[in-house]
């Protein structure tokens, strides 16, 4: 079983960073909003980032905004993340990068996007604790791995309707997480936002998709 003792978090200042870069995708990330009651949830607080955030400044929690999850929540979110994108020969597994602290930060933070989302996650955690009791378990996270993924194999057979729109809606915000990061970038072969000392014309093989020849 994960140690998840030893599974620090990332900086605030990083995950504002994040929720920014992140945010860009929004029209992707919302596709399953839907309107939720999330039953005992605080409600969201905190001013946010603003329009002109400080990227050098060392903000600490409570700074942006309170977080969400709870410890249990947590371990279960960072559970949920290597279902999605396990660690494999090429690249490490979600929850190694903090994709778990970036979606507690995206649903605590007091936007309208990132609120809808927040009812819906919350809710689906709940159910999955449900789900894993009705099934012999304590809890999510002690049930064995096969019957994990048996689990996140049927809430993906019926997304449009909850709580598959549940998984939907992490499947995405994991997603969009762990692709925002240098390692996502790189995995996915992302090429931008560094210095290119030469160009030598666009790569032969999508020359050759498109049936062209270099100049």
């Amino acid at each position: 079983m994960k140690d998840f003792d030893e599974t620090p978090r990332i900086e605030r200042r990083v995950a504002m960073e994040w929720i920014i870069s992140a945010a860009a995708s929004v029209p992707f990330l919302g596709e399953a909003a839907v309107e939720t009651k999330s039953e005992g949830a605080a409600p969201v607080s905190g001013s946010g980032y603003g329009p002109d955030p400080d990227m050098v400044k060392a903000y600490k929690p409570g700074d942006l905004w309170p977080l969400t999850f709870s410890a249990a929540q947590r371990e279960l979110v960072i559970v949920l993340c290597d279902i999605i994108i396990p660690a494999d020969e090429q690249s490490p597994s979600a929850s190694s990068q903090g994709v778990h602290d970036f979606v507690d930060e995206w649903i605590s933070s007091p936007y309208s996007a990132q609120t809808s989302d927040r009812n819906l996650i919350l809710k689906g955690l709940t159910w999955l604790e449900e789900e894993s009791v009705r099934r012999g378990s304590v809890n999510f996270v002690s049930l064995g791995t096969e019957v994990q993924s048996q689990i996140a194999k049927e809430l993906s057979l019926k997304p449009r309707e909850f709580p598959g729109n549940f998984f939907l809606k992490m499947r995405d915000l994991v997603a969009g997480g762990y692709y925002t990061t240098p390692v996502g970038m790189r995995d996915l072969g992302y090429r931008g936002n560094t210095p290119m000392l030469e160009w030598n014309g666009p790569p032969r093989e999508v020359l050759d998709i498109l049936g062209l020849e270099p100049e």
